[in-house]
């Protein structure tokens, strides 16, 4: 069964984080979740970023404020798509400081680059690689995509009325 790692810079960045580990688990994916500092535990982050997918890991999720350093550290070590999440945090310029360090990667270190706080999208973004060979999964996203079609058109007929 494929496996998201979902690793973060501390538990500050839980709360957002949470919406990809809540997508995931609804599309029945197995998922690995841990903090990684990239400035605090450069041991570990070096360490997961060599092994993730020795230990079966498909996809990284890594969410990170203020200099947003992880999911690109993540990216330059392992071989496995790294979606970064841009984290608001207390000590983030406004969340672009975050934003602009993750989506500013360097030619040959590519980090797939989420809104703002948009740790939804990435569980999405993860599932859908995870779709892209798996027709289990694939066959959820459907499912997943048909019933947002289903509220618009909900919501179009209320608006209508």
């Amino acid at each position: 069964m494929a496996k998201v790692g979902i690793i973060m810079g501390s538990t500050s960045d839980l709360p957002v984080m949470q919406e990809a580990i809540d997508i995931l688990k609804g599309f029945d994916i197995e998922i690995e979740v841990d903090i990684v500092s990239a400035h605090r535990t450069p041991e570990k982050l070096f360490d997961y970023g060599k092994n993730a997918h020795k230990r079966g890991i498909n996809v990284v999720i890594a969410g990170a404020g203020g200099a947003a350093h992880l999911p690109g550290m993540v990216a330059s070590l392992s071989p496995l798509p790294v979606i970064g999440v841009p984290v608001k945090s207390r000590n983030s310029i406004d969340g672009w400081d975050s934003v602009l360090s993750i989506l500013q990667m360097p030619g040959g270190v590519p980090v797939a680059t989420v809104a703002l706080d948009g740790a939804k999208n990435a569980g999405i973004l993860a599932a859908q690689i995870i779709g892209s060979s798996d027709k289990c999964v694939l066959d959820k996203i459907l499912v997943y995509k048909e019933g947002l079609k289903q509220k618009v058109i909900e919501g179009a007929k209320k608006v209508s009325e």
